[in-house]
């Protein structure tokens, strides 16, 4: 054994071995509380998609959500309809088409929360009848209120109108109970597919009935923690539902990667010094310690969302951070009490032809089929490097031509009512008459400003009309403007541009679909390099605290980029371009999630670099041993090769089942994340990292002197080799 291995210092040995005293002397103790709180938590928790806010993409500094605020604190009211209720007539031009239409008025006027009813009787307006004349729409105001209240409100009226043949209701209100329903459905069908699939692989992998069980088992431990910590945080901050989705398969996957290692290297250690506290101590000073920097790399990655002022991005990171430092917290303390426990009977229950696998497989390690694929990459390493990259970079492709959309009724499926209303709309009725421009002014519905000032938007391009003036509180104005295109079309939004370069002598604010959008978009664009810094950062100080290398982090920023590129260029392929639409049920907007993009390169970023730390873990471990580079790398990736891979598809499976879900954009969560992790683990870490790690040689490991020795005060020593 090198004098590597034997001069760690006291102090940092004893962080781990302690915990391993702590945990083999209370084992039973641990797994009680672990038991109780998983009561209390499935208790508690399994209610916390009931308290969550709807989707949240908007800024609250930017104009279009200012002038909502300014306009509803005037008037009391919300600016736009959060309900539409869309009524079958017969024809409009009738008697009994205006009692109808008067009759589903009234009973809309008196449910919880609403303060104004419009109809085509009262506005006269001829845009609310369709072009057939056979059905015309309702909208319903309420009073000023959060996005959850009016959620509530909306869920209220739905079961009102569940049964009203002639009546179908839509609107953002609507539309975000339904998703809220869907999400929670949705859940419980993805939790369904992919568990029994995980307890397969898990078999499959461990060789071990006992074993195979301990991954799921964790990951389950986690989701339900994780929920019931969820709902504490809700009660301090808004919390979007959609971090529900993320956080399961998140915290799953996550609790399986971490158990598949602990368990591994708590085998491995096991079948040379027994199965007792040594071969713990020994697990959690390696292994362990290898966890938790990896959560932590991820944990940072997602956090930084929370830089973002958008609740849906800013919920995703807190969800996520929540998630992975559970995971962790549960792989260094329940686990090994379980490992404890067990004993030898963590090798129970192992088929007789699993057993010959696992045999085969305790061959030393120049043997295994990474080894020599290993040696076979680091044999012509340019050649792979160019190939490999060659693949990554066309896979991105796709990405140069990407385009955005906000989230609207279409997210849902054709089945629901919100996505029937919002398609009626668009089709049956004067184009573009739902996604009003809302102008919101600092000046009297009557004074003669504000009549100039509405001629004058009137003249813009592509306006095809603008309301009267109409009151806002004692001294302001609400005009709605209608565009000739459709909102988010290049017309529409230079509209909104040509307006708000206005600049009357009294306030002028801009809301409204398209406002929302180009505001959303000017928000993540001002705040994602700070994010992107914050990961990069990030990554870099947690890798070099690893491996005391400065070359090493930079080398994984450059393959998470081309991991990154090669997913989002996927995704760009599936969902904007519309292929697979058929395989993965979903009709193509023909564009992306304006927030999926920068959501998915944060969780991205963390979950590629989650199996690089793995890798490298072992490779460091090796190379302080002794061992030169080319053998360091080819021993790294054969004692990693199997169970990165298992844990990459069990990760994948986890994550993955999301592609299920009836919401487009969790399509988008679940397919994107579940490739970020199969492409780390396979291109980049079968092919990438061994080539070019042969290419640098002792480059790999360089840091200058004041590096150097602040890594040998901070950094991360493993326990050594087992055997």
């Amino acid at each position: 054994m090198s004098s590597a291995q034997t001069t760690e210092r006291p102090e940092r040995v004893q962080i781990t071995d302690r915990l391993s005293q702590f945990v083999y002397a209370h084992c039973r103790g641990i797994l009680a509380g672990a038991v109780l709180l998983a009561a209390v938590s499935a208790v508690f928790g399994f209610g916390v998609a009931g308290r969550l806010d709807p989707f949240g993409a908007t800024d609250p500094a930017t104009q279009s959500v200012q002038a909502t605020k300014r306009f509803e604190s005037a008037t009391g009211r919300r600016i736009e309809p959060d309900v539409i209720a869309l009524v079958r007539v017969g024809n409009v031009a009738t008697a009994a088409a205006h009692a109808r239409v008067q009759r589903v008025a009234s009973q809309l006027a008196r449910q919880p929360g609403v303060v104004a009813v419009q109809s085509l009787y009262t506005t006269r307006d001829p845009a609310m009848v369709s072009l057939n004349r056979r059905l015309t729409y309702i909208d319903v105001f309420y009073r000023s209120a959060s996005d959850k209240q009016v959620q509530r409100w909306a869920n209220v009226l739905t079961k009102r109108f569940a049964h009203a043949r002639y009546v179908t209701l839509g609107g953002d209100g609507v539309a975000n109970a339904q998703v809220n329903k869907l999400v929670g459905t949705g859940l419980a069908h993805a939790e369904l597919l992919a568990f029994p699939i995980i307890v397969l692989l898990s078999i499959l992998f461990f060789r071990s009935l006992v074993a195979s069980f301990l991954p799921p088992l964790l990951g389950g431990l986690t989701i339900v923690i994780t929920f019931l910590v969820m709902r504490l945080v809700s009660e301090l901050v808004g919390i979007s539902v959609y971090a529900l989705n993320f956080v399961i398969g998140l915290g799953l996957g996550l609790a399986i990667d971490y158990s598949l290692f602990i368990v591994s290297r708590y085998r491995e250690e096991a079948a040379v010094h027994g199965f007792g506290p040594l071969a713990l101590a020994r697990t959690l000073r390696s292994a362990g310690k290898t966890v938790a920097f990896s959560a932590i790399t991820v944990a940072t990655s997602v956090a930084s969302l929370c830089l973002f002022p958008q609740e849906f991005l800013y919920s995703m990171g807190i969800a996520g951070a929540i998630a992975a430092l559970l995971a962790m917290t549960l792989a260094l303390t329940v686990l090994p009490a379980l490992l404890a426990v067990l004993g030898p009977w963590v090798n129970a229950g192992s088929p007789r032809f699993l057993a010959r696998a696992a045999e085969r497989e305790a061959k030393p390690m120049t043997s295994g089929f990474w080894y020599r694929l290993s040696h076979f990459v680091m044999r012509r390493p340019t050649r792979v490097v160019m190939v490999a990259a060659t693949v990554l970079i066309v896979l991105g492709s796709p990405l140069l031509g990407i385009k955005f959309t906000p989230a609207t009724a279409q997210v849902l499926p054709a089945s629901q009512s919100a996505r029937q209303v919002s398609d009626a709309v668009n089709r049956s009725f004067t184009a573009n008459h739902g996604d009003p421009v809302d102008l919101v002014l600092g000046s009297p519905a009557g004074a003669p400003a504000t009549v100039t000032l509405r001629a004058a938007i009137a003249r813009l391009p592509g306006v095809a009309s603008v309301t009267a003036p109409a009151p806002a509180g004692s001294d302001g104005t609400i005009l709605y403007a209608f565009t000739r295109r459709g909102p988010l079309a290049p017309q529409s939004k230079q509209l909104v541009r040509a307006i708000r370069a206005l600049h009357p002598a009294f306030y002028l604010g801009v809301a409204g679909t398209t406002a929302s959008f180009l505001d959303l978009e000017s928000s993540l664009k001002t705040h994602l390099p700070l994010v992107l810094g914050a990961v990069i950062v990030a990554t870099l100080l947690m890798l070099f605290l690893m491996t005391g290398s400065v070359v090493l982090p930079l080398k994984a920023i450059v393959m998470n980029a081309l991991t990154l590129s090669a997913m989002l260029g996927i995704l760009v392929w599936v969902f904007q371009d519309g292929h697979l639409q058929g395989l993965l049920s979903f009709n193509s907007e023909g564009a992306l999630d304006a927030t999926m993009p920068v959501f998915l390169a944060a969780v991205g970023f963390g979950l590629a670099t989650d199996y690089g730390v793995f890798l490298l873990g072992r490779i460091k471990e090796a190379h302080d041993a002794g061992l030169k580079n080319h053998d360091a790398v080819a021993q790294g990736l054969e004692r990693t090769g199997r169970i990165v891979t298992a844990a990459a598809l069990l990760f994948a499976v986890a994550i993955g089942a999301f592609v299920t879900s009836n919401i487009v954009f969790i399509k988008e969560l679940g397919l994107g994340a579940a490739l970020a992790v199969l492409i780390d683990a396979s291109v980049v870490r079968a092919l990438l990292v061994p080539s070019l790690m042969t290419l640098l040689g002792p480059a790999n490991w360089w840091a200058p002197a004041p590096l150097r020795r602040l890594h040998d005060r901070l950094g991360l020593r493993d326990g050594g080799p087992a055997g």
